[in-house]
């Protein structure tokens, strides 16, 4: 019973913290990455799809993006969705390709994007923590059924605790990379 529960918390803030990681990733730094188009949906025949099954996407250089579009007919709607998203990014088509140029961060918008970074990690944080509450009251409800006794609770929710614990260092040890990784010129 109380194992069951270890492992389904220790799943679940597993899961929060790849989540909170994923959802870093796509937070734009001065450098090229794939990760940056992931969200971009493109109307291809009247379908939305990502834009990964369309077009195989390469890091030209450390500023560059290169897609390379797999139906050349589709180059104009991939520009356009690059262009409409909220990414502030300008593609360049030559022949089958497309270039996508990273402009250089500013000053005030590495501190901005530091401030929405830390408040990722902070909701990461708080679904780490809602999981140890629900693995705690189901441990509680155990004890109140007179299933575990007292000791193995106490037990139990340390265990609970320092796996959160854990999970929390993970989700703090991901936030200063990120922040370093955008402090970087």
């Amino acid at each position: 019973m109380i194992n069951d529960i270890r492992k389904d918390a220790d799943t679940r803030m597993e899961k929060c913290v790849e989540a909170f990681k994923n959802h870093i990733n796509k937070i734009r730094t001065g450098r090229a990455s794939p990760a940056i188009l992931d969200g971009i949906v493109v109307e291809y025949y009247g379908t939305p799809t990502p834009l990964r099954q369309l077009a195989s996407i390469t890091v030209e250089d450390s500023r560059t993006l290169k897609i390379n579009v797999f139906d050349r007919s589709m180059s104009p709607a991939i520009e356009k969705a690059i262009m409409t998203s909220d990414l502030g990014l300008n593609p360049n088509s030559a022949g089958s390709d497309i270039r996508v140029p990273l402009p250089a961060l500013t000053e005030e918008r590495r501190k901005d994007l530091i401030k929405v970074v830390r408040g990722e990690a902070e909701q990461g944080r708080v679904s780490v923590r809602n999981v140890r509450r629900d693995a705690n009251d189901k441990i509680k409800a155990l004890l109140k059924d007179k299933t575990i006794s007292e000791d193995e609770e106490r037990r139990a929710q340390e265990d609970v605790q320092k796996m959160t614990d854990g999970y929390i260092k993970k989700v703090d040890v991901a936030l200063a990379e990120k922040e370093t990784e955008l402090m970087d010129f």
